[in-house]
């Protein structure tokens, strides 16, 4: 009977370190590392902004990346159950989690359907020359002002088809599980992205007026290094650019066997991630300054982010470029391979907190999550008004769930838990890099501080006026409701007993790291360290 239980419960595991560092590469790799990151440095000083970036970049990214490492990696379980294993009452902090992956997956896999589609009107030049702003808006998305009419229920096909084919072939790598379906997409589409975004980053190169991107983009601005509003900016980015403080990684780590190097695989990924923002910046200014000179302006009166970069000012210059197309093809392509690397993390998140609290298999539990998902995605994002629907979703759930999350989360685990000590000693007695006291000063000061100060100027902002200028009613659903939908029913999940079949309990891996660390002396001072009541009692 112990056997059998064993079996039933025995944890998913990537099929080696290197197909771990891919996939958490995958996941950090995303959309806004094209499209964000390159704006976002130039308005931030340039050359210069590469300063605070690097700053924020060791002083909170990396240490936020290793105790999520460590947690997922030391309490063996998806967000929720690694919470609850640290502290029962800490688990309604790993549903937050997952919420917020469930907010973001629903409206993530639009823009990969829509880039699918780019890729495809690229090699056609389908929105014609100076049009790409009409053919986004109206033709493709046939906008509509929710102001006038409300939330429409107007199908559009052309976006409604493709949103179907990427749940479809999303589903299909998750249901396929840890390693034969996440690890192996990612050992196929990070290769394939990183060879396509490398040519397209060099025919951009050698385009007309790429260089005067590339000096707009490099050339520092030192005075903005005394703007504070430009070190919020990077540390803003890098919480969101890793992944890190909403569920990814932990869930990832959970996967890992018991003797991985956890601070050196977290080495490889954050820099891994910030050679791909900086490569990204260089192709995306460089495209940039050929769009100017083509339209005979300054760089500053072409450079956007987001949306507009991606929809709007790139199909104009593939409208313009000699071989545009090509570049179309790379660039739209691009998004959807670092697309759909991201959306199997976040996904990954969900099917892994349901599996563990319910104890089922994975095929059950991932169409059981992903379905659902797919039908509010493809009935909210294939309308009219999707473009603002996912405008006002993405900006309240990033100001006001990832980094809320991760600002409690903190908080909850080095001064209410008090768990950073014995999460160093985790890190420490399997990694190549160890981390000590300044890991812990950085984690249970200088981010609190960082995140709070991000939190409440969002707050400010986001009072003062309507966001973006959209109707009260629509931003209190879709901007605030969500924001206080998520912690509710975080809390209530919580609430919710565990099943028999859980991984919570009978957990011989999880028992097996028990042991580990009654028996793992502590690397600075020799001493013994036996597991916490709590932990053992968690399980319970």
């Amino acid at each position: 009977m112990a056997t059998a239980t064993m079996q039933t419960h025995k944890r998913e595991a990537f099929g080696s370190r290197n197909v771990f560092i891919l996939s958490a590469i995958g996941s950090a790799v995303g959309l806004g590392n094209i499209w964000r990151f390159p704006y976002v440095a130039y308005e931030g000083g340039g050359g210069a902004f590469l300063i605070p970036y690097l700053c924020a970049l060791l002083t909170a990214g990396i240490p936020l990346l290793f105790l999520d490492y460590a947690i997922g990696h030391r309490f063996r379980g998806s967000a929720p159950l690694a919470f609850r294993r640290m502290h029962p009452a800490a688990e309604a902090l790993g549903w937050w989690q997952v919420l917020i992956c469930v907010v973001i997956a629903v409206y993530y896999a639009v823009i990969i359907a829509w880039a699918g589609m780019y890729t495809w009107f690229s090699a056609q030049l389908a929105w014609g020359p100076g049009k790409e702003q009409e053919f986004f808006l109206g033709d493709f998305l046939q906008t509509a002002d929710v102001a006038e009419g409300g939330l429409s229920t107007t199908f559009l096909p052309q976006v409604g088809l493709p949103l179907v084919a990427v749940w479809v072939v999303v589903i299909g790598i998750m249901a396929l599980g840890v390693k034969r379906g996440i690890g192996r997409a990612n050992l196929v589409l990070m290769p394939l992205l990183t060879v396509m975004f490398a040519i397209l980053v060099v025919q951009a190169l050698f385009l007309p007026g790429a260089m005067d991107g590339l000096n707009a983009f490099f050339t520092p601005n030192w005075e903005a290094l005394a703007d504070p509003a430009v070190w919020a900016s990077a540390y803003g980015h890098i919480f969101f650019s890793l992944s890190v403080a909403f569920g990814i990684m932990v869930t990832y780590a959970s996967y890992l066997k018991r003797k991985t190097d956890l601070t050196g695989s977290g080495l490889v990924v954050a820099f891994a991630n910030s050679g791909f923002e900086i490569l990204a910046g260089i192709g995306v200014f460089a495209a940039l300054g050929f769009m100017a000179h083509a339209q005979g302006t300054e760089v500053s009166g072409v450079a956007t982010s987001g949306i507009g970069l991606a929809f709007i000012a790139f199909p104009t210059i593939v409208s313009q470029a000699t071989g545009g197309s090509i570049i179309g093809v790379l660039f739209f392509g691009a998004l959807v391979f670092a697309g759909i690397t991201s959306l199997i993390s976040i996904l990954e998140v969900i099917v892994a907190a349901l599996q563990d609290k319910l104890g089922w298999a994975r095929i059950r539990t991932t169409l059981t999550v992903s379905i659902p998902l797919a039908i509010v995605s493809i009935a909210l994002f294939s309308t009219t008004t999707a473009l603002t629907v996912l405008d006002t979703a993405d900006a309240f759930v990033n100001a006001f769930g990832i980094m809320a999350v991760a600002l409690v989360a903190i908080v909850v685990v080095a001064w209410i838990l008090h768990k950073l000590p014995a999460l160093q000693i985790h890190l420490n007695t399997r990694s190549s890099f160890r981390v000590g006291i300044l890991w812990r000063l950085l984690l249970a000061v200088l981010a609190p501080i960082v995140l709070g100060y991000l939190f409440i100027s969002e707050l400010v902002s986001k009072i003062s006026e309507p966001y973006s200028g959209y109707p009260v009613w629509f931003v209190a659903i879709f901007g605030w409701g969500m924001v206080v939908a998520l912690v509710v029913l975080a809390i209530l999940l919580s609430l919710l007993p565990w099943s028999a079949r859980s991984h919570a309990k009978d957990d011989p891996e999880y028992d097996e790291f028990l042991l580990d660390e009654q028996y793992d002396p502590d690397p600075e001072t020799g001493a013994v360290h036996l597991p916490a009541a709590t932990e053992s009692g968690a399980r319970s």
